[in-house]
């Protein structure tokens, strides 16, 4: 069942995702070659806890046969898609490293991802990355009142595909409010005008899962780690989006980390879909 927000419960919402964007912004600052991803996740722990909510993941269960999701926030490197897990693995030059973050705030949550280049990126992936974030624009433009899921999925899926790229279906944007993980689903593909109406009010996480080969993904063997099948590198991003009339209204923020980070041609005016 879709909950549709109060402009109370949405203005809570906001300030759950403008801490994530902070506390992302904060990890950016230590993302080089040299860390470790367990290092960026103490950051993140403290930066949440320190600022009144807790960490989101840390703990989550998926399901009764996959043990609790032990980090602050999700690492993925190079070809691990999403849901990585931080550990002694230690920063190269040239890695794309995704990083998923969650909070808990006022029982509300936050969620936002976003892609970090370690150093100097390739050219190919520089622009895989580049393509899966135009993505997430693309989609969240779709975002609006009387559209449908698959008018979001859509966006995504042409806009990647016609650059050669594949996109990942077996995992999916999401609902969100008090829980993480609420309905409806939003793919990041699909057809115009199918799949589930949008109306004022829903609050919803798009994000792009986009991968330099296939699209086909596989978990390992600990359950969390989602890696493309071809060894392929892949990127991720995600906003949080309140569905409007006329135009979507973005609750998350790359501000902060396009702050820290050198991507000069992209500025938070075109992130949140102006």
């Amino acid at each position: 069942m879709v909950h549709l927000k109060s402009q109370r419960e949405i203005d809570l919402m906001r300030e759950s995702a403008d801490l994530v964007g902070r506390t992302l912004a904060e990890v950016a600052r230590h993302v080089q070659p040299g860390a470790t991803t367990l290092e960026l996740d103490a950051v993140a722990e403290e930066f949440i806890r320190s600022h009144g909510a807790e960490p989101l993941f840390k703990g989550h269960r998926a399901s009764r046969n996959i043990p609790p999701f032990p980090g602050t926030l999700c690492t993925s490197v190079n070809d691990e898609v999403v849901h990585g897990i931080p550990g002694g693995y230690v920063l190269q030059e040239g890695d794309v490293l995704s990083i998923d973050c969650g909070v808990h705030l006022n029982g509300y949550v936050g969620d936002s991802a976003y892609t970090f280049p370690v150093g100097e990126l390739s050219e190919a992936d520089r622009q895989l990355c580049d393509a899966t974030y135009q993505s997430l624009l693309e989609g969240v433009r779709q975002a609006i009142h009387g559209n449908r899921v698959g008018d979001i999925g859509y966006a995504v899926q042409t806009y990647c595909e016609q650059r050669g790229y594949g996109v990942v279906r077996d995992l999916v944007g999401h609902g969100v409010g008090r829980k993480l993980w609420e309905e409806p689903q939003v793919p990041n593909y699909g057809r115009p005008g199918k799949g589930k109406k949008l109306k004022e009010g829903m609050t919803i996480c798009i994000e792009p899962m986009i991968n330099r080969g296939t699209h086909e993904v596989a978990a390992d063997d600990d359950g969390w780690t989602v890696r493309t099948t071809d060894g392929g590198i892949s990127a991720h991003y995600e906003h949080m989006v309140v569905i409007r009339r006329g135009a979507p209204e973005v609750l998350s923020t790359f501000h902060y980390i396009e702050e820290v980070i050198d991507v000069p041609y992209r500025r938070e005016a075109i992130a949140e879909g102006s």
